[in-house]
């Protein structure tokens, strides 16, 4: 099987490390892994120790980063080794830009190479906030009031309220993302999310960040992250060891901790996902939970949400990784089986 990972997005650190996790796992249960790197091509052992021993950053790579790696590489994005006969499976450890978005699902199903995670479609609805959203309401979800394309301060202050979450509408990590408590801040934070395309803005709810895990279409246990109830769960926080308390399973009483499954695995079948997704919400102070997004290539690094919410319901690392590519391979089987 063959670890596509890294790329050029915004969440690239975050990938490598997703990545770096897989890898390891999958080897450790006796599966002959390839390592690929989008920007660069298949790498050799030298080249995928010195990619994969690099640390997630406090911050996302810069522009200036991404620009040069991108236009020094001579790598296709789908490179030669994945069409092996050796490959079985491709493992999508990708996050964010054109591996979260469909486009590499697109290409990967015109090669016909089985891959994990969710198709073109799913990958290409839940990306998109704003469209993600809409599905949301039409299917009784309860998710915050949003609003997109160009407004006023004074017109997003009066529709949404403040504090306002000012965010990209296609991104991941909260990469781009600012709380602006204050109107007079709007236009800033909306020159930030700009640098990543359209913009969102969307009603701030506090309260407490739960999450949970679906895996074959069944919700995993409840999480919860431990931030303060005014503040959000930023770049930062996901990925340093230590820097916030994650409790799995979350102390909620039973009747909401099941609600916020049965929603979980809701928002799965609306947005016709595929293998595995990770779906957070905010539980506010009257027990209303609001969906704010659902992750279709949520992240595998070592303080990752989806492991712990499966290692909750008894499911251990490498078994979930596993686990993930049956799903893949199996979805293969079917599509060759009705003739796609």
């Amino acid at each position: 099987m063959a670890v596509l990972f890294g790329g050029t997005s915004e969440e690239r650190d975050v990938s490598i490390a997703s990545a770096r996790e897989v890898i390891c796992a999958l080897r450790e249960r006796g599966h002959h892994v390839l390592a690929v790197d989008t920007a660069h091509g298949a790498l050799s052992s030298t080249d995928e120790r010195a990619v994969l021993d690099a640390p997630v950053g406090r911050r996302p790579p810069s522009e200036a980063e991404l620009e040069r790696m991108s236009t020094s590489s001579t790598a296709l994005v789908l490179p030669a080794e994945l069409a092996d006969n050796d490959i079985d499976v491709v493992f999508l450890a990708l996050h964010g830009g054109s591996g979260e978005d469909g486009r590499i699902q697109s290409l990967l199903e015109l090669a016909a190479i089985p891959y994990t995670g969710a198709g073109p479609l799913g990958s290409a609805l839940a990306m998109d906030k704003d469209v993600a959203k809409r599905l949301f309401r039409a299917a009784g979800i309860d998710t915050p009031d949003w609003l997109t394309g160009a407004a006023s301060a004074g017109e997003i202050v009066q529709r949404l309220g403040l504090p306002v979450v000012v965010k990209p509408n296609a991104q991941g990590s909260t990469v781009g993302l600012s709380l602006v408590r204050a109107e007079a801040d709007v236009d800033a934070a909306v020159a930030v999310a700009s640098e990543f395309g359209e913009v969102l803005f969307e009603r701030f709810v506090p309260g407490r960040e739960v999450t949970v895990g679906v895996l074959d279409g069944v919700a995993l246990a409840v999480g919860e992250v431990a931030i303060p109830a005014d503040s959000v769960f930023g770049y930062a926080d996901k990925y340093q060891v230590g820097a916030v308390v994650e409790r799995f399973p979350a102390d909620l009483p039973e009747p909401l901790a099941r609600h916020a499954q049965d929603v979980a695995a809701h928002a799965h079948r609306v947005l016709k996902l595929d293998g595995y997704s990770r779906s957070d919400f905010r539980l506010d102070a009257e027990g209303r939970l609001w969906l704010l997004e659902v992750n279709t290539l949520p992240g595998l690094t070592a303080t990752s949400l989806l492991p712990q919410s499966a290692a909750a319901v008894g499911i251990e690392f490498g078994a979930l990784c596993e686990h993930i590519c049956e799903l893949g391979m199996q979805r293969a089987g079917g599509m060759a089986q009705s003739g796609r």
